[in-house]
């Protein structure tokens, strides 16, 4: 158990049978009545943010969660295949818990996968991945007074927006927090 004093960025709880991290949190006290943390919650089954109001000092489990660094072998169905590096036991994640993290992974990549209690609950990417350009259009002489970039589409299917001179088979570096193009690679 832990306090809600206690209470950080990137704390994991448990809470209402779900596991959530604690993204932000303020101490505040009133003027009548007992002090309070106002804190926001992100589910780490589904995603979703609630924002929950707890008394100063009351207890909440404290979720352990583990990381292992895995492989994704390969999509089956509506599952994505993990194999542990060390073990070579796999692991399998649905398309739902991936969500649009799906759009950064590629096949044979190595990333962290979070684990509850034995059973895997995420992926941490890494800040940015290395991803080959499949379609992009030509760049049309004169185009750069608007902005000097266009729509491309990546191996894994991610849809951005890139400098002109990118062109079809060139590799970039895109941030997997905001979906921006970085750089070539």
């Amino acid at each position: 158990m832990i306090s809600t004093n206690d209470f950080s960025t990137g704390l994991t709880i448990e809470l209402d049978d779900d596991i959530y991290q604690v993204i932000n949190f303020e101490h505040s006290k009133s003027g009548r009545g007992g002090a309070f943390v106002r804190t926001k919650l992100k589910s780490l089954t589904d995603g979703h943010v609630m924002n929950k109001t707890f008394r100063a000092g009351e207890k909440v489990k404290h979720a352990h969660i583990e990381t292992k660094n895995m492989q994704y072998l390969y999509k089956d169905g509506d599952k994505h295949v993990f194999m542990d590096v060390d073990t070579y036991e796999q692991t399998y994640l649905n398309t739902e818990t991936l969500g649009e993290k799906l759009k950064y992974l590629k096949d044979n990549m190595t990333i962290e996968v979070s684990f509850y209690e034995g059973r895997p609950i995420d992926i941490n990417l890494p800040t940015s991945v290395e991803l080959e350009v499949t379609y992009a259009p030509p760049a049309v002489k004169g185009d750069t007074v608007s902005g000097g970039t266009k729509e491309v589409e990546l191996e894994t299917g991610l849809k951005l927006q890139v400098p002109l001179f990118i062109e079809s088979g060139t590799v970039i570096k895109v941030d997997t927090r905001t979906g921006e193009y970085l750089s070539r690679a």
